[in-house]
């Protein structure tokens, strides 16, 4: 009795229940669902909540930290390529508040490499619409003119999205990380093509919805609006609200020093918490995809790489990743593998409800375009 009164206290500590019921029944649909033909292609993008200041570090600080992924990163991807004949690319959601502009001058290195993009990350508490919106415009302004993101058929700016403290549309308690519940019809308004915050567990931000990708529907301006969503699904697009693509959330057998336990696995690579080949597997194994389009697999996973530990997770011991991504998804015969940033992750999603087939990565750019910096390299 008193193990299972801890169990359920640890289940509530870690707030399962509040998906552990969607989990259950994405699991049973996987495990009953015919095995699609051969081969699949495996779209992998690692989005990083890149803070040069995190923990209060100083502006020199930030700016070494910088340098080590501008020096570092190309070292490390050099002996991969995927089968598009791409290097790993990085994903760098860059937060508006620690603007600086040797940060994203130091990042547009690398985006000119071909190994990256970047898009907005912003931490935000007790906010107003207007302010936001003012807020966002100004981080844009500042983004574009460093030549990041991408420009739509009429010049507007485009953004992906990841939220600070994992409070989208409100969802922390009291506007204590955000403060504006009509928040997901505001990115959409300034630009934002798609929200990739998601999974947050054990967080409580985390939505009942997983290892989705799926449009929110409903009300859009209530707090956590992206409770409700219609799954993605080919012959489905819409072009009024923003997408939003999660990343794998699993319950996982580990093992460590004090045997095997379970695990919370939501994709977060960190220094503590490196890349195994069995936490790969668990990625690939949540199934993600275009409902209709069961070849094309979506893998998202996230990291804070800017602090040291993490950065020497992602630099220093970055190619086991990278190794095992290679040598076990891209056989060419059972898997094909594909290196994406967060907007051609997008591209490729829209591609697949627009009744797409055969090889994604001819859709990297599908919809939206490179960056100028990047698109004149090409």
């Amino acid at each position: 009795m008193n193990a299972a009164l801890r169990l359920i206290d640890r289940i509530r500590e870690k707030n399962i229940h509040r998906w552990f019921d969607a989990y259950a029944l994405h699991r049973a649909r996987n495990l009953l669902a015919l095995p699609p033909p051969r081969p699949r292609h495996l779209l992998f993008a690692l989005c990083d909540h890149f803070e040069p200041l995190w923990g209060g570090a100083s502006r020199q600080e930030g700016e070494r930290r910088v340098r080590a992924w501008v020096e570092g990163y190309p070292a490390m991807a050099a002996p991969f390529r995927d089968a598009d004949g791409r290097p790993p690319r990085h994903s760098f959601f860059f937060p508006g508040e620690q603007y600086a502009p040797s940060f994203l001058e130091g990042l547009a290195d690398l985006v000119r490499g071909g190994y990256g993009e970047v898009e907005l990350h912003l931490h935000h508490r007790h906010d107003t619409a207007d302010n936001l919106r003012a807020s966002i415009r100004r981080y844009l302004d500042q983004l574009a003119a460093h030549g990041h993101l991408s420009h739509d058929a009429d010049g507007r700016a485009r953004y992906g999205f990841i939220h600070g403290d994992w409070s989208l549309a409100n969802a922390g308690e009291g506007g204590r990380w955000c403060g504006v519940d009509e928040e997901i019809p505001l990115l959409f308004e300034t630009g934002c093509y798609a929200d990739f915050t998601f999974p947050a567990a054990p967080d409580p931000c985390q939505p009942r919805i997983v290892n989705q990708i799926y449009w929110p529907i409903g009300d859009l301006s209530r707090r956590r609006a992206y409770e409700r969503g219609e799954r993605a699904r080919v012959g489905r697009t819409r072009r009024d609200r923003l997408l939003l693509i999660q990343g794998p959330l699993a319950l996982a057998l580990a093992t460590d020093r004090g045997g095997v336990r379970l695990r919370i696995e939501n994709g977060n690579i960190a220094g503590g918490d490196p890349v195994t080949a069995g936490r790969v597997r668990t990625w690939v194994a949540q199934n993600i995809h275009v409902a209709g389009q069961r070849r094309w697999v979506f893998v998202k996973v996230h990291t804070h790489g800017a602090p040291e530990s993490t950065a020497s997770c992602l630099l220093s011991d970055g190619q086991a990743l990278h190794r095992e991504l290679c040598s076990r998804y891209n056989d060419g015969r059972t898997w094909v593998l594909h290196y994406v940033t967060a907007r051609e992750m997008f591209n490729i999603a829209i591609a697949a409800m627009e009744g797409c087939s055969g090889d994604p990565g001819r859709y990297r750019d599908h919809v939206l375009p490179p960056p100028s910096i990047a698109a004149r390299e090409r």
